[in-house]
This record gives C-alpha cells, sequence and structure tokens, in this order.
C-alpha cells in the first residue's frame, strides 16, 4: 500500500512563521480536522504538543476525545456533546440549538458576520446570551469565520469591520450576563498571514501549519506521498492502457502499475493529467486500488507538495489532503 511520510523539521517551520504573526505559542490553535488534513490526527496532535501548541480545533466529538490528552482546550466546531467536559468547548452555530446543549456545558459561539453558513446572525447576540445563561451553559469566547481572506478583496476588510461590532457588543453583554472574561477569535490561516497587527485571543491555524497556503514560499509542505510499484510492462506505440483504454502511447514506453489508487483517495478525474512531483506522468485511468506512470521506479513520489497536485486535479490542496484514507500508513520523520 502507499504510505505518507509527515516532515517534522518542515511542521515546526511553519510553526515558527506562525509565531511570529501571533507573538506567543499561546495563541496558537491547531486546526486538527478531517484527521488533521490528512496527515493524521494523532500524529500531528503530538507533533504539535512537542512543539508547545496547548490549543486545538477538531470537527466533532470523536476528533477530540482521540486528542484530549495533548491538549489543555479544544475546541469541537460541529458536535453537540452527550456530557460537558472540563477540557473540550462546543460551538453553537445557531440560536435554535442552545437548548440542546445540557447544563454547565463549556461553549463558544459563532456567529455569522457575512459567510452565511453556520454561525447566530449579528442581530441575535442578545437573545442568544439570554438562551446560554437559561439553559446554564459556560460561554466562554465569541467567534467568527472570514469567507474571503484568501482573495485580496474589501470582504476580509467589512468582515473585520462586523466583527469588531459583535465584540463590542459581545463584551457589554458577558458584563450583563456575568460571562466576563470572553475569547474573541476570527483569524484562520489567510486571514493571520494578511494582517499586520494581530491582537485576537488566538488564531484558528490550520493549512499554514501543514505548509500548504498558496503565495507564501516562507511555508513548507509537511506531508510527501509515495507508492511503491506492483508490475512493469513495455507499450508498444499505439497501444492503449487501463480502462477504457483512454491513453494511447505515441511511442514505444515503459509503463509501471504503482500500489495507489482512488480507493486510497487519488482523485479519479486528474487521470491522464496527473504528473508527479518529480516531473513523472500518470497515464490511463487511475483504478480503485491502483494506478499507472510513465516511470520504471520501485518507489514513486506521488506528490510533495499538495498545492502543485491540486493543479492537475482542478481542485484546492484541501481536497488532495483530506482524500487520503486514514489506512494509509504514515511516518513522522
Amino acid at each position: 500500500m502507499a504510505y505518507i511520510t509527515l516532515n517534522k523539521n518542515n511542521f515546526f517551520n511553519n510553526l515558527d512563521k506562525i509565531t511570529q504573526k501571533t507573538k506567543t505559542k499561546d495563541k496558537i490553535a491547531i486546526v486538527l480536522k478531517d484527521n488533521a488534513y490528512g496527515h493524521g490526527l494523532r500524529e500531528m496532535a503530538s507533533l504539535a504538543k512537542e512543539y508547545g501548541v496547548t490549543k486545538a480545533v477538531v470537527r466533532n466529538d470523536d476528533e477530540a476525545l482521540t486528542i484530549e490528552e495533548f491538549f489543555k482546550y479544544i475546541l469541537v466546531l460541529g458536535d453537540i456533546p452527550e456530557k460537558p467536559s472540563s477540557k473540550i468547548r462546543y460551538t453553537i452555530n445557531d440560536i435554535n440549538s442552545i437548548d440542546k446543549f445540557q447544563k454547565d456545558t463549556l461553549v463558544e459561539l459563532k456567529v455569522d458576520t457575512g459567510m452565511h453558513r453556520n454561525g447566530i446572525s449579528m442581530s441575535e447576540l442578545h437573545d442568544s446570551f439570554i438562551k446560554i445563561r437559561e439553559a446554564g451553559l459556560i460561554l466562554e469566547g465569541v467567534f467568527t469565520h472570514h469567507r474571503s481572506a484568501d482573495e485580496l478583496t474589501s470582504e476580509w476588510f467589512w468582515q473585520n469591520d462586523n466583527f469588531k461590532k459583535v465584540k463590542k457588543e459581545a463584551k457589554y453583554l458577558a458584563q450583563e450576563f456575568g460571562f466576563d472574561p470572553l475569547r474573541f477569535h476570527s483569524a484562520n490561516s489567510a486571514s493571520l498571514f494578511r494582517t499586520d497587527s494581530f491582537d485576537e485571543d488566538m488564531a484558528r491555524v490550520g493549512i499554514a501549519s501543514y505548509g500548504c497556503l498558496e503565495g507564501f514560499e516562507e511555508l513548507s509542505p509537511v506531508l510527501s506521498l509515495y507508492a511503491d510499484k506492483i508490475s512493469s510492462r513495455e507499450i508498444k506505440q499505439g497501444e492503449r492502457v487501463g480502462y477504457g483504454g483512454t491513453f494511447k502511447a505515441q511511442k514505444n514506453c515503459i509503463v509501471s502499475n504503482y500500489n495507489f489508487g482512488y480507493g486510497d483517495g487519488f482523485l479519479r478525474n486528474s487521470s491522464n493529467d496527473f504528473v508527479t512531483s518529480n516531473g513523472v506522468k500518470q497515464v490511463g485511468r487511475i483504478s480503485m486500488d491502483n494506478s499507472s506512470f510513465l516511470s520504471d521506479e520501485d518507489n514513486l513520489l506521488v506528490f510533495n507538495n499538495a498545492i502543485d497536485a491540486a493543479k492537475s486535479a482542478g481542485t484546492i490542496s484541501y481536497e488532495i489532503l483530506t482524500s487520503l484514507k486514514d489506512s494509509l500508513k504514515r511516518e513522522i520523520i
């Protein structure tokens, strides 16, 4: 089976760059949702702890419980727990979900400042504070999420202005309802690297920590993917390869089959377009368990930069990484 290596030095270099922006490790909340963007949940949690990161953000309760031993603070973005936790905080994404949380649950309130996906509306802030107090929940933070921080438009400034209004009102309400002081955060990776004066209580950094934030060459990709050769054969000019014979050899060539397919997370729509990080072309349709390349190497580097790999598939690095299956072996180097 194909396998993944995780470069510890690159990861720590990325965290160094992030710390330069946040001014302290304590303000870094590493995003580990969806198996740490395909890198491996426990693997990256252990490395983050080794570096000195004490906060993490995950998708659901299962992920939180898996890494609970590594962090002092964990924020769950999309789950409602069966019981309260002294370490795990849970996101309120809708005013109508507040009464679904058990009393004494640690919560953070997400406010929709323009993305129009999750979060209460800005006009629901006061009513949300009332419902949180009535439900006996412990409100610790208020946050939002940027929709266009990675695009050089005015929307980033517009959402920042909206969140300033939210923070002003929330600070007043926190004192009124006895929730003071609150934690405020809005910065994701792109937003953090876009600002010159970070002043929030923490930054939720995901793709930057993994070295795949586009446009920032000082960051280094952490994940590399390798596949082992299953077989090789000589293909003569005019012969075709794979299901449907979608690749036709223009000249005699060596084609080898490798143990990485769409069942492992290799996107099928990149068939006949994908090129490895070393310039080796993939040919024929990507199959469930294997794929063919114009190579005779016993061990093939499929990619060591998900940004470049994504271009072959017409997608983004996030999808390339999170498509990688949990069953792939991951090794820290």
